[in-house]
């Protein structure tokens, strides 16, 4: 199974189509037997759902995502996992030992860090960086 993580350096993404890097791992057995890092290839209305499903993703973890790309992701039968945080390392040992909850996405409407598309107003906690 192919899962991709919104990544901010080695921490999860709060924001998941602004995010700058997805390390996308391959899980089968409960281990990992592939992780890569790729660059957020742009953030263009639908266009992540489909490319995450052309890369053949299941499931999608960040920290949040709006109404509208959790809709996106659904319509191609890709499962969000919301309201991750911290070190991607910690996130994939948890999400492999079966341990990892879906929460609330730290996404609100017209919120977030824009990574190039800025936007007026962050609800979540800011690092130095933002």
């Amino acid at each position: 199974m192919k899962i991709a993580i919104a990544t901010d350096g080695e921490e999860v993404s709060m924001h998941f189509g602004r995010c700058p890097s997805f390390t996308l791992i391959e899980v089968e057995n409960g281990k990992v037997l592939k992780k890569e890092v790729v660059d957020n290839p742009g953030h263009h209305p639908g266009f992540l759902p489909r490319f995450m499903h052309e890369q053949g993703v299941r499931i999608v973890i960040a920290g949040g995502a709006g109404r509208r790309a959790q809709d996106l992701f659904s319509e191609v039968g890709i499962e969000l996992v919301l309201g991750a945080s911290g070190p991607v390392e910690d996130v994939i040992r948890s999400f492999v030992a079966g341990e990892l909850k879906n929460g609330e996405s730290s996404c609100q409407p017209r919120s977030g860090k824009g990574y190039g598309i800025d936007k007026t107003s962050c609800d979540h906690a800011h690092s130095e960086n933002d």
